[in-house]
């Protein structure tokens, strides 16, 4: 204990939201000090991050779509979990050495928040990850935890706190009180669903092959869960599948509406099954407390109405929702002695 408390005054401890789409990684006492994407690119055939190990984050994501074929832009996160544990470990050492560069003499200890439904053998994959990318001692956080914190709610208060965090590969849905989790939903529905369902739609209708960038541009521009009060056009290009020729349509805001159905019935589905598994009291508590979105999947129009009609209760949107997952880990660093015994880590319950 006492040599911990001695290394902890010479390291730079970091808590890092390790998502499908994007990584960020906050300092203790300093904030959000990186936000990049989680993408890597490799040598073709290989796990050789070019640039001398530099091409990562926004540098790889530019490649995206674009590559040559000597040349693969991966994103080693699906889903929430690691689909590829090598280009995740060289990426997490990308973004520790990257951080802790600025300062620390001594190996940092790392909070990450990984989703809740997540498998043992899953958890300890990211476990593995960040110890050989560089970390000293790894805590691993639900993300649903991790957003409460982040969001300002209750969570230790005898009181139900529910937190709806859309990322890019999972859904979190958690109803929680007294510090932990009450009743929760993970589903690997996300932004990344709704962007292959634009891209299934654009194939099937008008025989336009886009791109997952593009994709998520149309998503941004035109997504939206609910009717809007003016419905959008929007120009898009991409490859004709029949005659292989580059080629221009025009596709409205209702039928990117109609695409998006089936991610977002996953997502209410999801809240309304976590709903039905809370206790009687902790329910009657949310007729006032309401329920909490955020993540990346709660900026598209919309979200909040059609989650309102479906529940019938008050849905706020949190302040910040992009980055209340990194803020929540944040709170974990500064006090680590206080909440790491609810926590998986190396040394705690895998020797």
């Amino acid at each position: 204990m006492f040599l911990n408390t001695i290394l902890g005054w010479f390291s730079m401890d970091m808590g890092i939201d390790l998502g499908t789409c994007n990584t960020l990684v906050c300092v203790r006492n300093e904030g959000i000090v990186l936000n990049e994407p989680s993408v890597v690119a490799v040598r073709k055939g290989t796990n050789i991050v070019l640039n001398n190990g530099e091409a990562v984050g926004l540098v790889a994501r530019e490649m995206l779509g674009k590559t040559p074929g000597s040349i693969s832009a991966i994103r080693p996160m699906k889903d929430g979990v690691i689909s590829d544990f090598e280009i995740t470990e060289a990426m997490l050492g990308y973004f520790i050495r990257k951080v802790h560069g600025r300062g620390g003499l001594v190996r940092p200890r790392v909070v990450i928040a990984v989703p809740s439904g997540i498998t043992a053998v899953e958890r300890r994959a990211v476990i593995d990850s960040a110890e050989r990318a560089g970390a000293r001692k790894v805590f691993l956080v639900d993300e649903p935890m991790a957003a409460g914190i982040g969001a300002g709610l209750p969570i230790t208060e005898p009181t139900a706190s529910m937190i709806i965090d859309i990322g890019g590969g999972t859904t979190e849905v958690a109803i929680m009180s007294l510090a932990d989790i009450s009743s929760c939903e993970s589903v690997r529905i996300g932004g990344d669903d709704m962007d292959e369902a634009i891209i299934n739609h654009l194939k099937r209708t008008y025989n336009l092959l886009i791109g997952e960038p593009r994709a998520e541009r149309v998503k941004m521009q035109l997504g939206s869960a609910a009717p809007l009060e003016e419905e959008m056009t929007m120009e898009i290009a991409g490859r004709d599948t029949i005659s292989g020729l580059p080629r221009k349509i025009v596709i409205t805001s209702e039928e990117i509406r109609e695409a998006l159905k089936e991610p977002i019935s996953g997502i209410i589905e999801a809240v309304t099954k976590t709903l039905e598994k809370a206790e009687p009291e902790l329910a009657a508590d949310l007729i006032e407390n309401g329920m909490h979105l955020c993540g990346g999947g709660s900026l598209l129009r919309g979200m909040d109405k059609v989650l309102s009609n479906a529940t019938g209760l008050t849905v706020h949107r949190v302040e910040e929702p992009l980055t209340c997952v990194a803020r929540g880990t944040s709170v974990y660093l500064e006090n680590l002695e206080i909440w790491k015994d609810t926590m998986d880590h190396n040394g705690y319950g895998w020797e």
